[in-house]
C-alpha cells in the first residue's frame, strides 16, 4: 500500500515555534525576603562594627593605647573580611568582636568626681520633709558674659502646697530638629524654679554629636533660677531663641511633676549616669516618668528625640495653653528674647519675660 505523505498544518508548526519548551520566570520571587533580610543583616552588622571601632578610639580612656587597640580592631575586620567574605562564619566573626568591645564599653562607670566647668561644679540635691523641699547646690550666677560668672551657688527652701503651675522654655539655635527644653514651676505668685537636663562639661570639653553618642560626658540636672538658666540663653548666648508656654494641668499636676524631677535629680547625687545623645539626653532622660503623672498619656513619637518641634508636638495632643490661637501665631507670640534682654538683671526678670504672654 503505497504511503501518503500529508502535507503539513501551517498553523500547527506555528504554533509549535511561538510555544517555548520551558517557561522561565523572570524573577523567583520566593528569594526576595531572604535577599532583603540578607542585606538587612549586613547593613547591621557593619554599624555594629563600625561602632565598635568608633568607641576604642572614642572611649579608650588611656590615650597611648586609643589608635593601637583601634588598629588592632579594624585589622581584625579586614582579616575577616578577606579570609570568610561574606559567610555565615564572618558574620559570627563581626558580632563576636562587637560583643567584646560592648563588655568592655560597658564597664566604663560614670562619676561625679572630676575636673569640670565652674558653671556644673556642683550638682544640686533635695531633701523633703512633708510639704518643705530644701534645694541645695541651686544654680543662680551673676553673669558678665556667657564665660565669666561668680557666685553661682545658693540654697532655696520652697513649701508644695504653694506650686501653681508648670513652664516650659524651648530654645531653638536654627535648626529645624533640634531645639533644647527647660522645664520651670512657679511656687506662690512669681518664684520659679527651672530644671535643665544637660551634659556635664569637664574643663577644655564641648558639646559634640558624635561624643554624645559615647561615654564622654556625664548627665547632670542643671537646677537654677530663670535670672541664670534661662537669661544665659537669651541675654549671653549668641544665636539662641527662646519660647515659653504654660502647661495645662492642675496644682496636683505640677506637685507631681516637681517631685519627678527632684526624685531624678537625688539618684544623680549618688549614683551617676552618663549622657547619651539618643537614649538619655533633655527629653528622653524621663520622658516616661512624665508621662506616667498625666492624664491620658500619649504614645512616644520621633518629636521626642528630634525634638525640634516638641512644643508644636505638645500643642497638637492638648498640652498647652494656647489662647485658641493657631500654632504658628502662639509659637510668635511667645517669643521671650527681646523681653528677657529689656528685663536683663531685673529681680522681677521672671514676671517681665512672661507680660503679655498667652496663660500668663
Amino acid at each position: 500500500m503505497a504511503t501518503v505523505a500529508r502535507c503539513p498544518n501551517p498553523k500547527q508548526n506555528m504554533n509549535n515555534i511561538l510555544k517555548p519548551d520551558r517557561v522561565t520566570p523572570l524573577l523567583n520571587w520566593s528569594r526576595v525576603p531572604r535577599a532583603v533580610g540578607t542585606a538587612i543583616v549586613w547593613v547591621v552588622i557593619s554599624l555594629l562594627t563600625l561602632w565598635g571601632a568608633a568607641a576604642l578610639f572614642v572611649d579608650c580612656r588611656n590615650a597611648a593605647l586609643r589608635i593601637p587597640v583601634t588598629l588592632i580592631y579594624v585589622l581584625g575586620v579586614i582579616t575577616i573580611f578577606v579570609k570568610l567574605r561574606r559567610t555565615r562564619w564572618a558574620a559570627v566573626s563581626y558580632l563576636f568582636g562587637f560583643l567584646i568591645v560592648l563588655a568592655w564599653w560597658l564597664t566604663l562607670k560614670p562619676s561625679n568626681d572630676g575636673n569640670w566647668q565652674p558653671d556644673v561644679d556642683r550638682t544640686a540635691w533635695a531633701e523633703i520633709d512633708g510639704d518643705r523641699v530644701a534645694i541645695h547646690n541651686l544654680r543662680n550666677c551673676d553673669y558678665r558674659t556667657e564665660t565669666d560668672y561668680t557666685n553661682c551657688w545658693s540654697d532655696r527652701t520652697l513649701d508644695l502646697s504653694q506650686i501653681r503651675a508648670v513652664d516650659l522654655f524651648l530654645t531653638n539655635w536654627g535648626i529645624r530638629f533640634v531645639s533644647h527644653p527647660i522645664v520651670s514651676f512657679q511656687f506662690g505668685d512669681n518664684e520659679h524654679v527651672a530644671f535643665s537636663i544637660e551634659a556635664r562639661y569637664k574643663a577644655g570639653q564641648a558639646y559634640s554629636t558624635v561624643l554624645g553618642c559615647f561615654r564622654q560626658y556625664e548627665l547632670i540636672f542643671v537646677t537654677a533660677d530663670e535670672r541664670d538658666v534661662i537669661r544665659l540663653r537669651t541675654n549671653y548666648r549668641k544665636d539662641e531663641e527662646v519660647s515659653i508656654y504654660r502647661f495645662q494641668g492642675t496644682p496636683e499636676l505640677a506637685r507631681a511633676m516637681f517631685l519627678t524631677y527632684v526624685a531624678y535629680l537625688n539618684t544623680l547625687k549618688d549614683h551617676p549616669v552618663w549622657y547619651n545623645e539618643v537614649t538619655r539626653n533633655c527629653t528622653t532622660t524621663i520622658d516616661r516618668q512624665l508621662a506616667a503623672d498625666v492624664n491620658n498619656p500619649q504614645p512616644w513619637n520621633y518629636q521626642i528625640l528630634l525634638n525640634g518641634t516638641l512644643d508644636e508636638l505638645l500643642y497638637d495632643r492638648g498640652r498647652l495653653v494656647t489662647g485658641g490661637l493657631p500654632f504658628p501665631d502662639l509659637k510668635q507670640r511667645q517669643h521671650i528674647n527681646a523681653a528677657a534682654r529689656a528685663a536683663n538683671r531685673s529681680p522681677d526678670f521672671s514676671a517681665l519675660i512672661r507680660a503679655g504672654r498667652v496663660g500668663f
